[in-house]
């Protein structure tokens, strides 16, 4: 990481501009511990309570670092009803890293919001939809096969 992903200049300027950037050694207690540390790198996306919302573990290049920081600020916000800004992170994965692994889940997450924000199940049935169409193989559409039922819920 240190050779090539935090180097990159977009990557240094998302790390300075975006969070809080903390690297630890991988067997330093407590947080090895806490947060059940095996292998490095790994990575958190961590709210101001020390509660992790999102990991990976492995090599990140720049072009998937980012895109992954968004989805775990997206689900740090998601999972305290901020649904605007985790729209925002998630549309931001979608739209500007459209080849990236990440997108299919911010796809499931984005229609997950969306009900969330409407109670209405079109975002859900869109996820699907999309998900089906351009990501057939993904976990995230096997995840969504069940709002295709929700189609005929909506007619």
């Amino acid at each position: 990481m240190a050779a090539v992903t935090y180097p990159n200049e977009t990557v240094a300027r998302f790390l300075n501009e975006e969070v809080i950037p903390i690297q630890l050694l991988y067997n330093l207690e407590p947080y090895a511990s806490d947060y059940n540390v095996k292998w490095t790198p790994a990575f958190y996306v961590l709210d101001w309570h020390g509660k992790a919302h999102a990991s990976s573990v492995g090599y990140l290049p720049p072009e998937e670092f980012i895109p992954f920081m968004h989805l775990g600020m997206a689900k740090a916000a998601f999972d305290v009803g901020n649904y605007e800004e985790a729209l925002e992170r998630l549309e931001t994965v979608i739209t500007e890293y459209p080849a990236c692994q990440f997108v299919p889940e911010a796809i499931y997450l984005r229609g997950v919001t969306q009900y969330k924000m409407t109670h209405s199940s079109d975002g859900l049935v869109e996820a699907y939809d999309k998900l089906k169409a351009e990501y057939p193989q993904s976990e995230w559409a096997r995840k969504a096969e069940p709002y295709r039922l929700l189609r005929r819920e909506a007619a």
